[in-house]
């Protein structure tokens, strides 16, 4: 063999070796994206539901786990299943920002057929502005998504070229024109501002935009709790968590030493005083943290929902905290009867939910104004029969709500009060929640608002907006 053919046949195995390294090297990247492509996927497919359809997150993604596979993401999977709730609540919670900076590089709105490459830009843009992921695997993923899906495939470039766009952009600078505000439906943003002024409503919003801390009821001693936990024991009685992570795979919940409660969804139950031994109603007693309160409290417990299902998961639930001395009902609120009279009752009304956006930011786009005034009349069917016909005379009323929208919460309240003069409030007082003042209104109710319980670590800060109002049905009639 002479040397120079020697020599080429060493030229072309290098070559044939470099090709290797780089189609290897493209292998691996290509496997990398792929998994990144099925949680975005995934991510995608959440915020279309919630968008398009006004339908739950929570409840979706619940559907989208327990399919058997789902794009290679399993409910094992704990870092990829946080990936795609980070990707989709967070595009969920800034969508007006990102619709506005999108807006920007578009020289017209997208077409109809272009609803999910619109998604995809929004998804991308909400990666490279607030998540900090690096600008290649943003871009790349979303071309691929895009030409994954053939309504969208001709969108390919124009996605490409945005996000590049964006990309090459401080993100501050991009955001500088920007307000929290444009994230809030407007009819939503100028309620609270008729209800609780402009200052306050841009406290509630910027409140509302962040991510919720994890607070939880527990059985044993809140102090040792808040110690395992690495958290603090709040003025309420809740602990507040720093551990992160899958709740089922947290110390002391398979053993079921505490159950997830927000710290104001944990202050109604407190308010029926000493129950030990009393017959007490739990009335739409999903998802069943308040029932426990009231088990716990050693009081004969009802508990009432019209959903067998959510009634079973509060059963589950029970069981895992060893919690079983309860009665469970499948009924309306607004209509169910019985012969006994209950010495105290809670009922925590059907509500629109705009108190918990930092936990539910699908509500953002869930909830519509014609939702307050029907849910409105049906909060006030079920406070006049569980009043009227299930509590006893001398008997104890906690209404509460997780709203913000005062049709649902004090306006009820005062309206009931006018038209039921054998029924009196019974005002809450500050001692009772550990001095909280800032809590309380002036004629005894309890009104929280997202921006309440500030600490000393903003990732601990927060409360989710809840009103409390505490009845008593009097003996006899004026």
């Amino acid at each position: 063999m002479t040397q120079e053919k020697t020599r080429k046949l060493k030229k072309e195995s290098s070559l044939i070796s470099q090709v290797t390294k780089t189609r290897l090297n493209e292998l691996f990247t290509e496997i990398r994206n792929s998994e990144g492509l099925a949680s975005r996927k995934t991510a995608l497919k959440l915020i279309g539901a919630v968008i398009h359809q006004r339908l739950s997150f929570h409840k979706c993604l619940i559907a989208t786990y327990s399919q058997e596979t789902t794009n290679r993401l399993t409910l094992e999977d704990t870092k990829d299943r946080k990936f795609v709730r980070l990707l989709a609540t967070t595009t969920l919670r800034r969508h007006g920002q990102l619709t506005a900076v999108v807006s920007k590089y578009l020289h017209k709105p997208l077409p109809d057929s272009g609803r999910y490459a619109q998604l995809i830009l929004l998804l991308g843009t909400a990666q490279l502005l607030f998540l900090g992921i690096a600008p290649h695997a943003v871009i790349n993923t979303s071309v691929n998504l895009c030409r994954m899906q053939r309504s969208s495939k001709r969108f390919s470039k124009l996605i490409n070229a945005v996000l590049r766009r964006i990309s090459e952009q401080d993100p501050s600078l991009l955001l500088t024109n920007t307000e929290d505000n444009l994230n809030i439906p407007k009819w939503m943003l100028k309620r609270w501002i008729n209800t609780y002024n402009e200052t306050t409503t841009r406290a509630i919003v910027t409140a509302s935009l962040k991510e919720a801390a994890l607070d939880i009821t527990v059985l044993g001693e809140p102090k040792d709790w808040a110690s395992k936990m690495h958290g603090t024991v709040l003025p309420t009685g809740s602990v507040r968590c720093r551990l992160g992570g899958p709740v089922n795979e947290l110390p002391g919940f398979i053993n079921g030493k505490w159950w997830v409660q927000d710290a104001a969804a944990a202050i109604p139950a407190r308010l029926l005083g000493k129950i030990a031994g009393k017959r007490v109603a739990d009335i739409c007693a999903a998802p069943g943290g308040k029932t426990a309160q009231l088990i716990s409290a050693k009081a004969h417990v009802t508990a009432l929902d019209i959903s067998e299902t959510r009634l079973l998961s509060v059963k589950k639930n029970l069981e895992r905290l060893r919690l079983s001395a309860c009665s469970y009902i499948v009924g309306d609120a607004s209509k169910w009867c019985t012969e006994i009279q209950f010495d105290a009752i809670l009922v925590d009304v059907p509500c629109s939910a705009t108190g918990t956006i930092r936990r539910h930011p699908d509500i953002l786009h869930t909830k519509r104004l014609v939702d307050i005034y029907k849910l409105s009349q049906l909060q006030k069917a079920i406070l006049q029969n569980v009043a009227l016909n299930l509590l006893r005379p001398n008997g104890i009323l906690v209404y509460c709500t997780c709203s913000l929208e005062p049709e649902e919460s004090e306006e009820q309240i005062s309206t009931f009060l006018k038209s039921h003069n054998n029924f009196e409030r019974v005002p809450i007082r500050a001692d009772e929640i550990n001095g909280l003042s800032e809590i309380l209104t002036q004629v005894g109710e309890i009104r929280t608002l997202p921006h309440h319980l500030q600490l000393d670590d903003p990732t601990l800060s927060g409360l989710d907006g809840f009103f409390v109002s505490r009845l008593r049905r009097r003996a006899f009639t004026n």
